[in-house]
């Protein structure tokens, strides 16, 4: 992932720590690269103004860092600091410089069976030793797998349990994640707790999207998909004959039918693994090979990390650590293999077909996915590559391509515009109002009740996307207007007034509105940070940080299309003026 440069409304310093550029935003807050008294990079997640305000959030927050930091740092990034008390709470970790699982896979198809065996040990690794701490991940998936120097790091785990467990998010159906890589128990919670054995389930996500570049449960829809993890067998087509009974077990139904995570690791040390070794400078930046022989004993001994004196050491006297959550007793092991060998479909915990999945079932699926898809689990701190353009994304934009078998996620372009001259935007003139840069602005106007759109880029954006912009209006007249998918006549419109913000799907003249709330957070006369995020058919739109609107985006015909801005009037014949600056466009 590529930096973006700081926003207006960024802070410049958290601590001791100088931020320098965007690493990415997810549901939690913002991830910015940093560096720390002695200029070493770090990566620093600052937490949303929402939770920060919440204080059970805080103290759950607190909580979970601690236990984070004694996770041993082999295979995993390591928690270096954090201050849970800071005006805005943030959490530092260790830069990880590489591409994610996610990347490499979009952008150079699956993994070889000797590369995907060696991270499937990397990844039991670090599940090892993030289990072994009492903490449970919650949100693992390819983006939060960075590879490093040959060596698998996993990133993000634990922290989402603080969003999880307050109080505010704990209503039936409601989590943090992704729903391709949730177990059964994250979706119904009549399968049983959450434990470390969801995050096993995501292992054998993870190790199909890397073998063959497609999900396991791939439905038309989220929540197809979520109908499919609790009641389907698993596409495993594709995945290498070494770990596909590895794999088929991490997917059993019942939480109590995968196993830990040690005993994953040990019976992947035990497999005859596959030899294919990269060569050239690829291999250099793709997995390249370790010692997996040794990662056990390395864990072992590592052991829980104590508190360490370095950093900031606002963190107070440590938790005893929980042990984790208690399991269902497991049935022997010999049995236990000898169910998994069997079709998933067949198991007790598993209907052979969505028709007999329950309405309960499928409303807790369906809340899942709502919550996730507008949540956006963390983002993953590393950039793709170490070439000079890539940290300047303003001034290259580029397109990925994904090369995957099965079905490809759509990518676009992204990049970084500040609107204060002509370039992807252009001025025009028109009867009803005119678009024109000013004082390094971006200013759309129009006469009466009109509607002036300013002409904008080629770049095509698709899949999941972000779009944040810089909005002030001049008066209560004025509407800004931000269109995005949009191709012809034809895409999503956002509406953002002074007194009302409204999602619509635009259809030549027929416009359908998608969500509306009366919301007074566009004060005239100040500027706004407004923000769309687009995740799995689902936009949410942000002003300031806070929830304005957000509503479904599935028109199967508006997949892809421009970003546009404009204005329009609201208020009899008089003029209405909007200013644009900061158009940070990414696909995510």
């Amino acid at each position: 992932m590529t930096t973006s440069p700081l926003r207006p409304s960024d802070p410049r310093r958290l601590g001791e720590y100088r931020l320098l550029s965007r690493l990415g935003e997810g549901g939690m807050g913002t991830v910015y690269l940093g560096r720390d008294l002695d200029g070493r990079p770090v990566a620093v997640k600052a937490i949303r103004p929402e939770h920060a305000s919440n204080r059970e959030f805080r103290n759950r927050f607190r909580s979970e860092v601690e236990r984070a930091r004694q996770v041993p740092s082999f295979c995993t990034a390591a928690v270096l600091d954090a201050d849970p008390d800071d005006v805005t709470p943030y959490l530092v970790v260790e830069y990880v410089e590489g591409p994610s699982l996610q990347d490499m896979v979009e952008e150079r198809g699956p993994m070889s069976p000797g590369d995907l065996h060696s991270v499937a040990v990397g990844v039991a690794a670090a599940l090892t030793a993030i289990h072994g701490a009492g903490v449970i991940h919650r949100d693992l998936k390819p983006s939060n797998v960075l590879l490093s120097l040959g060596l698998p790091k996993v990133i993000d785990f634990g922290i989402a349990r603080a969003l999880e467990a307050t109080t505010s998010h704990t209503r039936p159906g409601r989590w943090v994640g992704t729903v391709d890589y949730m177990a059964p128990e994250r979706l119904d919670p009549d399968v049983g707790p959450v434990t470390p054995a969801a995050d096993i389930f995501a292992w054998g996500g993870v190790i199909v999207f890397a073998g063959t570049g497609r999900n396991p449960f791939l439905g038309d829809t989220p929540v197809a998909t979520a109908a499919q993890i609790l009641t389907k067998a698993p596409e495993l087509r594709g995945v290498p004959d070494s770990l596909v009974e590895l794999v088929r077990q991490a997917f059993a139904k019942d939480p109590a039918d995968r196993p830990a995570a040690n005993d994953l690791l040990q019976q992947l040390l035990a497999v005859n693994a596959p030899h294919a070794p990269l060569s050239g400078p690829k291999a250099r930046r793709a997995t390249g090979r370790f010692d997996a022989r040794n990662l056990l004993e390395q864990v072992i001994a590592d052991g829980p990390k104590r508190p360490t004196t370095t950093g900031s050491q606002r963190i107070p006297t440590p938790l005893p650590v929980a042990e984790p959550e208690p399991r269902r007793r497991r049935r022997a092991q010999s049995s236990r293999r000898a169910q998994a060998a069997q079709p998933a479909a067949a198991s007790r915990r598993a209907p052979a077909s969505p028709s007999r999945v329950t309405g309960r079932r499928l409303a807790w699926a369906v809340g899942a996915v709502m919550v996730a898809s507008v949540a956006a689990a963390t983002v993953a701190y590393a950039r793709t590559n170490g070439e000079p353009a890539a940290n300047n994304p303003a001034s290259q934009p580029q397109t990925k391509v994904a090369t995957v078998t099965g079905t490809p996620s759509l990518r676009g372009a992204s990049f970084f515009d500040p609107l204060s001259a002509p370039g992807r935007f252009k001025e025009t003139v028109a009867a009803s109002g005119a678009c024109k840069f000013e004082n390094g602005q971006l200013h759309a106007r129009v006469k009466g009740r009109s509607t002036v759109q300013c002409p904008g880029p080629d770049d095509t954006f698709a899949g999941n996307q972000s779009l944040a912009v810089r909005v002030e209006l001049a008066d209560a007249n004025a509407c800004a207007m931000v269109w995005f998918r949009y191709l012809g006549d034809k895409g999503y419109q956002l509406t953002a007034c002074a007194d009302q913000v409204e999602l619509e799907e635009l259809d030549g003249v027929l416009l359908t509105s998608l969500g509306k709330s009366s919301s007074t957070a566009l004060q005239p006369g100040s500027p706004h940070d407004l923000v769309i995020t687009i995740t799995d058919e689902h936009a949410a739109v942000t002003i300031d940080g806070q929830d304005a609107v957000q509503g479904a985006v599935t028109a199967p015909d508006l997949a892809k299309g421009r970003i546009q801005l404009g204005v329009t009037g609201n208020g009899g014949n008089g003029a209405a003026e909007v200013s644009f600056t900061n158009l940070d466009a990414r696909s995510n």
